[in-house]
């Protein structure tokens, strides 16, 4: 009795492309896709030919206009896409109208003996990594039509009546040149659905945008792939943030913030230390003119110091150098004002600019015995001006909250202008485009 393993069997012979003749011609055919290949277009003559038939029967001829096309990846050009070897072996140009204008794109069929048929789809630098859908997608109508693929939502792109304009290679089906097909495409980027309706038939496929960089490195092409032209209807965005995914942060925290300054607001003291009124004599010298206010206390903890003036000033300004001094300690805080108001009417209406009243916060003050130092200035035309100075510890102060809001904000609006801004280029040329509303229309 033989103790020895079963032989293995006799691995599957590897597939040859077989080797044919334009009846047309005579040039050389070589079917790369075996006994699949339904017709096969002769490069030389632009014959359709009959691939079943064992005479490649003549089925449509075409005066190639396109001559000069050329596919930017060769037949016969093989590379490893997704995991996988193929090779291609049919390319075709096809062509919708709109508006009393053409737009081309070109399709590669890629073939690989143990997986079969697969699809490259270019359109001005943007490619798609083709495949039929292995389930029937669901269609639902409703003011825009969608489709659902495999549990993902696609919203209704366009749909066109598509002409095959120039063919090459060969095709797994009865390929014709001014074949006409309705296409219906959906979008969920960076994914593609498309409906294909002709002769009765529907087909099925999605697509996946797939960057001319890795079309290179695949199929190993020279040079460098054509830069993209525009926004293509699957293309994703440039930025992987999401808006959702800046704004809800920022409503977070914007919230927090709003909290603080209520906080900030309810907790602050706000307490009046002082409070005095004067007047100011323009003819008066200006060194006769500077004098010190009563002694005030600021109690508790380190704080800010709030001094407001508020002026008579109509038509007019007053100038006011402060200086804020520690009666103990000697340290001063120096600072100058100008209330200023002015008034009147013109061929527009009435106008006005400047106000009676200033605020001006000094931070960090710590407790101690106060008083003022105030120079004031006046214009000569107006020789007498009542004010009033008030000074106020621990006053609520709100607008680093705005600053520190607007610098959030910012990069948040941005974020949203260019996420907004690439989906109406990307749906200006579908039939549902984003407009904006102007009083006009």
């Amino acid at each position: 009795m033989s103790t020895g393993t079963p032989p293995l069997p006799n691995p599957p012979a590897k597939p040859q492309t077989k080797a044919l003749n334009c009846p047309q011609c005579g040039a050389a055919i070589t079917l790369r896709s075996f006994q699949q290949a339904v017709t096969v277009v002769c490069e030389s003559c632009h014959s359709i030919l009959d691939a079943k038939d064992p005479t490649l029967k003549i089925l449509q001829q075409f005066q190639a206009a396109t001559s000069e096309l050329k596919p930017q990846i060769p037949l016969g050009t093989r590379g490893k896409l997704r995991g996988t070897d193929y090779e291609v072996i049919g390319f075709q140009r096809r062509s919708i109208e709109s508006d009393g204008l053409r737009y081309d794109w070109h399709e590669y069929l890629l073939f690989n003996p143990y997986k079969g048929f697969r699809y490259l789809s270019e359109y001005q630098g943007h490619w798609n990594d083709i495949s039929v859908c292995k389930d029937l997608p669901i269609v639902r109508s409703a003011l825009v039509s969608s489709a659902n693929y495999l549990g993902e939502s696609y919203r209704h792109f366009q749909t066109a009546e598509a002409t095959t304009g120039y063919v090459i290679g060969e095709f797994p089906w009865q390929v014709r040149v001014g074949e006409r097909a309705v296409v219906t495409d959906y979008v969920h980027a960076p994914h593609l659905l498309s409906c294909e309706q002709s002769s009765g038939e529907t087909t099925w496929s999605v697509g996946e945008y797939i960057y001319p960089k890795e079309i290179w490195e695949s199929f190993r092409l020279p040079g460098k792939p054509p830069e993209p032209i525009g926004v293509f209807e699957n293309q994703p965005a440039p930025s992987t943030v999401k808006v959702k995914q800046v704004w809800t942060p920022f409503l977070l925290l914007a919230i927090f913030l709003l909290g603080l300054m209520a906080f900030n607001e309810i907790a602050a003291t706000k307490d009046p230390v002082f409070n005095g009124s004067y007047q100011m004599h323009a003819g008066e010298p200006k060194g006769e003119a500077s004098f010190v206010t009563d002694v005030f206390e600021l109690k508790g903890r380190t704080s800010n110091v709030e001094i407001k003036t508020s002026a008579d000033v109509s038509n007019s300004w007053i100038y006011l150098n402060y200086a804020l001094i520690n009666q103990d300690t000697g340290q001063a805080w120096d600072f100058g004002r100008e209330v200023s108001y002015y008034s009147g009417r013109d061929s527009d209406g009435s106008w006005t600019e400047g106000s009676r009243n200033d605020t001006v916060t000094v931070p960090s003050v710590a407790a101690g015995h106060y008083y003022l130092r105030i120079e004031p200035e006046a214009d000569a035309r107006h020789p007498q001006i009542s004010y009033t100075v008030l000074v106020r510890r621990d006053v609520p102060v709100f607008k680093f909250y705005g600053y520190a809001l607007l610098a959030l904000f910012l990069p948040v609006l941005y974020i949203t202008f260019k996420a907004i801004s690439f989906e109406r280029a990307r749906w200006a040329e579908s039939d549902h485009p984003m407009v904006l509303k102007t009083e006009d229309s």
